[in-house]
């Protein structure tokens, strides 16, 4: 029986194209979970329709959840969604989570992950980084989250732009425990 549930959160970094990589992936492999939400904040739109050119509401096909919504099911700790995906992760989210602020349903969301115990995977993408981006990836590893910085690898020698973006998001998934064909070293 499978009961994984998952919650896809985008926030306004650049790197929309890793969200829309990701969730098509999750999409091929729809059989491995019970439920996807997907929750994007303000700025995550803006950089969407700037950096992808695309329609949110018909390229992405999972239920989307409001970022002012309190109710949604996964912002409470008894709703049982064990994973959560914020990808691309901004610097502010980053550092609403690591402070315990919990200001929209994506911090909040974030903050049941880290107290229920669940797995949190932030996708970092910012750089450089200065002490205050590192002392809160400090904070949240120490408290069960897991930086995961969209840096591409090139072991498998990826020859197309997809390609090396798809070396990001096979990471993710194999940190969020999925069942995928990916490249191993060695």
């Amino acid at each position: 029986m499978i009961n994984k549930k998952i919650i896809i959160a985008i926030t306004g970094a650049s790197g929309a194209i890793y969200a829309d990589l990701l969730l098509n992936r999750l999409f091929q492999i729809k059989d491995q979970f019970e439920t996807c939400a997907v929750v994007m904040s303000e700025n995550a739109r803006s950089v969407w329709n700037y950096e992808l050119k695309k329609n949110i509401d018909t390229c992405i096909p999972f239920k989307i959840y409001d970022n002012s919504d309190f109710y949604a099911p996964f912002a409470s700790g008894s709703s049982n969604f064990n994973t959560m995906i914020i990808c691309p992760c901004s610097m502010g989210t980053l550092g609403r989570i690591a402070s315990g602020t919990s200001s929209d349903l994506i911090s909040r969301t974030a903050d049941v992950m880290l107290k229920e115990r669940k797995k949190l995977i932030l996708v970092s993408r910012e750089m450089p980084l200065n002490l205050i981006h590192i002392n809160n990836m400090k904070i949240i590893t120490e408290a069960g989250g897991i930086i995961c910085p969209a840096a591409p690898s090139f072991y498998s020698c990826p020859e197309t732009t997809e390609e090396i973006l798809s070396t990001v998001i096979e990471k993710i998934l194999n940190l969020a425990d999925f069942e995928i064909n990916s490249f191993r070293w060695g």
